[in-house]
């Protein structure tokens, strides 16, 4: 069975190519739309992780702070257990 070639040439006027021109700028519209939506949920979860590091104690901080007040409640004489029991 032979299979016959067509050769269909198919002219593209000027406003068909305008309406594919304005087709393309419209899905890359709304391709940029999304990107968009994305970025800024993006940005508004850094900027939450952001804030939540600014409001907790750096756990160095803590751990250093934690034994300051152990030297001090031992140069004063105070006993962690007997401070947390009483």
């Amino acid at each position: 069975m032979k299979k016959k070639a067509k050769n269909i040439k198919k002219e593209i006027t000027l406003d068909h190519l305008a309406l594919m021109v304005g087709k393309g700028f419209n899905e890359m519209g709304e391709r940029l739309a999304v990107l968009e939506k994305g970025q800024e949920k993006l940005s508004k979860g850094q900027e939450d992780i952001k804030t939540d590091l600014r409001n907790r104690v750096h756990i160095f901080d803590h751990k250093a702070l934690e034994i300051r007040v152990e030297k001090v409640e031992e140069k004063v004489g105070v006993s962690r257990r007997k401070y947390r029991a009483g």
